[in-house]
């Protein structure tokens, strides 16, 4: 009878121990995982912001609305690189000031940060979904302004952890909310990240 005892409190004490490991590792797995998750959906944004301001290069200040037309300028538009000759800040330059305006490839200019085109759009950890992108014009402060958001819910890419009960190891954490750079009401290219 002690033996038949002393082997259910000793599995008692082993199923103790097991939930005590469970309720230290559980959060710090999470933590680690959302962290590592969401740094690799904010590089790519950053890339994407840098690949629109490309695009807005080559369009005159307009923002693409769709992937069709980021991944089209990127291969074949053309960056213009305009050299200003003379100072036009110098108030006692007589001579005449010139502008001189050659173009690059874009592709030349995407292969020298290393992307692939085609797979800007893909969301880390997103299982193949694509970044949510809009592009428009609007009127803000009587000036007719282009804007842009590009983004995605942390669903998209949370995998498991895409769960509103992770909430009890980080207050902050919410899984519907978006991670995006840009705004549609208003002229920004800041990331949600960087506030």
């Amino acid at each position: 009878m002690r033996l038949i005892i002393n082997l259910l409190l000793l599995a008692l004490v082993a199923f103790l121990i097991f939930l005590l490991v469970q309720s230290i590792s559980e959060p710090i797995a999470f933590k680690a995982e959302k962290d590592k998750r969401e740094n690799a959906v904010i590089d790519k944004l950053m890339k994407v912001r840098q690949a629109q301001e490309i695009y807005r290069s080559i369009h005159n200040g307009a923002f693409a609305g769709s992937w069709e037309d980021l991944k089209g300028a990127l291969k074949t538009g053309q960056i213009p690189y305009v050299s200003v000759i003379g100072d036009p800040d110098d108030p006692n330059f007589t001579g005449e000031i010139t502008y001189d305006t050659t173009f690059v490839a874009a592709r030349d200019s995407v292969r020298s940060l290393g992307w692939n085109v085609d797979s800007l759009q893909y969301i880390p950890y997103g299982g193949g979904k694509s970044f949510e992108i809009k592009a428009d014009t609007l009127s803000y402060q009587k000036t007719l302004v282009n804007v842009v958001e590009v983004g995605t819910s942390r669903t998209a890419f949370m995998g498991k952890y895409a769960d509103a009960a992770f909430r009890r190891y980080d207050a902050s954490y919410n899984p519907n909310s978006f991670i995006k750079f840009g705004d549609m009401n208003k002229p920004n290219l800041s990331g949600n990240w960087e506030r």
